[in-house]
């Protein structure tokens, strides 16, 4: 069974993949560029459907990627997003027979010793484990998250299929240049185990609520510790609106634009002062808690819900709250993501630079982050930098979306040296945070199509500026050792510099422009592509001619020699 399931899904990739090399390399290669447009939307619309199906069928990791993928409506296109968006309610529940052997197991006694009522009706069908409302013998109303049945095991099947999957994709070189994906499968299968440890979730959930005490715009479910275990986990029950149900929002009178201000604001706090931030942002996992209770919930909505278990008139769900304004409610703490003390400082100084428009600052904390090679060219970077300022700083989510792609492929040209050759290294730590910060961001977009990143971001720097240079006699004196190292070297640089002019040992390199280089690179590659064309179609013909009569050896040679061409022209010929 579980070597089926790792055939299906590594099976599921490999057309994939084919579909792209074919469609989207191949035919773009040979000059078949408006076929490959013209069929992309209704190909990825198929995928995403057809991914879609094979994860509810699955469950398991498979759940995970698609969550992933369904939140980045500020990269993928939104017929992708839209395919993949229910996945977050169409997971298949487990029977809750089996469910409910797993809890009593677990807490060492049945269900009716410990607690008053328990829905068999999931709230939330997770991928990794389910959730159930219920009451208990004290009254509170509660959530209880319980591991499925057999979950290592299909986690290990999962990520051996990924693995699978990911041996191919690093070998095309453009991805492996981009992304080092094995680090990424890496840090994600490691988050993944801690996910299904529920002790160690329910740590973290303990740790955010104690981190947003002093917020009351912000809600943290509260830790019933001692009826949880690694596979059991009971959370009081704060189970809202979804923070994707617009209508129900718009209907509670909470502005979605807020939302996501806080939402951005509150993601802030948590990487760049706690250094312990909510890694899984996607919408089954944040709620909106309106400033008056909503109507409960009817049967149609979640199954048969005892009356006690209602929304109305809770104790646990409202309590003293009425009244106090909307918060914004997290849940799920399975998947965390902590930043280290240098790479803080880092990404602070990334938001200052950002913030403040800075473009030899952003390079700076760049190279603090370890992002850049020795090797980057970092003039040339920042000129990158500056040109992303001037053309795209202080714009929308959505006017950088309906960017005229004219404008987008200028761009390209011009910096077309930087995105294919610099050296860029992308950190194992910071991959983790990159995917968060992905989500985070489409999830901001969805709520308002006009929010505004560097708005955001701006009096955020101008903070962390304000708290650095009132940080005293400190802050001042590490500047002022930091420009007396530099005036201390000074002189002998200049000597140096000076002693080498007498000798006459300076030399003088030139090298093209990168306008030029990328010139000569069209050229060569457009000469390459024409000699291996005028090749392909030459051993295709006289291969087809062959085997037509009956030389079928030879004619076998000649059509895998075109073939070979052509895999050349896809995937090495510039």
């Amino acid at each position: 069974m579980l070597r089926t399931r790792y055939l299906r899904i590594v099976l599921f990739f490999a057309r994939v993949i084919l579909n792209v090399i074919f469609w989207d390399l191949a035919l773009r290669r040979i000059g078949l560029r408006g076929i490959a447009e013209h069929t992309a939307q209704r190909r990825y619309t198929d995928a995403a459907r057809r991914f879609r199906a094979l994860a509810i069928r699955m469950g398991g990791v498979l759940i995970k990627v698609g969550q992933f993928l369904s939140a980045r409506v500020d990269v993928l296109p939104e017929y992708v997003t839209r395919e993949l968006a229910d996945l977050q309610d169409e997971v298949p529940p487990e029977k809750f027979a089996d469910i409910r052997a797993v809890l009593e197991s677990e807490l060492k006694g049945t269900v009716g010793e410990k607690f008053a009522a328990l829905d068999e009706m999931p709230l939330a069908a997770a991928s990794l484990g389910p959730a159930h409302r219920a009451q208990l013998l004290t009254g509170e109303r509660v959530v209880v998250k319980v591991q499925r049945p057999r979950i290592e095991r299909l986690i290990e099947t999962d990520l051996a299929a990924l693995r699978t999957v990911v041996s191919w994709l690093k070998r095309y070189p453009p991805i492996r240049r981009r992304a080092d994906v094995e680090a990424l499968l890496s840090e994600f299968s490691r988050t993944l185990w801690e996910e299904v440890d529920y002790v160690a979730e329910g740590r973290n959930a303990v740790r955010f609520k104690e981190m947003f005490a002093d917020d009351p715009g912000v809600r943290v479910p509260r830790l019933y510790a001692e009826l949880s275990t690694k596979r059991a986990l009971v959370l009081e029950d704060v189970y809202f609106i979804k923070i994707t149900d617009y209508e129900a929002i718009a209907a509670s009178g909470v502005d979605r634009a807020e939302i996501a201000d806080r939402l951005f604001k509150t993601y802030l706090r948590q990487i760049f002062e706690e250094g312990f931030f909510h890694a899984d942002p996607h919408p089954g996992n944040l709620f909106v808690e309106p400033p008056s209770p909503p109507a409960p919930l009817s049967q149609g909505e979640r199954g048969s819900v005892p009356p006690s278990l209602s929304a109305s008139g809770r104790e646990g769900g409202w309590g003293d709250e009425r009244g106090q304004g909307w918060r914004l409610v997290f849940v799920d703490f399975g998947m965390v993501g902590r930043v280290a003390p240098e790479m803080k400082a880092g990404l602070r100084d990334l938001a200052v630079a950002v913030g403040t428009r800075d473009p030899a600052g952003v390079v700076q904390a760049y190279r603090r982050l370890g992002v850049l090679l020795p090797s980057a060219d970092l003039d040339r970077l920042r000129e990158v930098e500056t040109a992303v300022f001037d053309r795209f700083w202080g714009k929308t989510m959505n006017e950088l979306r309906n960017i005229n792609r004219r404008e987008f492929r200028e761009m390209t040209h011009e910096f077309r040296d930087v995105l294919y050759e610099m050296p860029f290294q992308i950190p194992e730590d910071l991959i983790f945070l990159g995917r968060c910060v992905a989500i985070l961001s489409g999830m901001c977009t969805g709520l308002n199509p006009e929010f505004n990143l560097f708005e955001g971001l701006a009096p955020f720097a101008r903070r962390l500026l304000a708290e650095e240079a009132g940080e005293g006699l400190d802050y001042w004196l590490d500047r002022l050792i930091e420009l007396g190292r530099r005036l201390v070297g000074l002189p002998a640089r200049l000597d140096s510099a000076l002693t080498k002019l007498e000798r006459g040992e300076v030399s003088v390199v030139t090298r093209s422009s990168p306008a030029e280089a990328r010139r000569m690179d069209r050229l060569t590659a457009a000469i390459n592509r024409l000699v291996a064309g005028a090749i392909f179609a030459a051993l295709l013909a006289v291969g087809a001619q062959l085997y037509l009569n009956e030389e079928r050896t030879l004619g076998a040679i000649g059509l895998a020699g075109a073939l070979a061409v052509l895999g050349w022209v896809v995937f090495g010929g510039r």
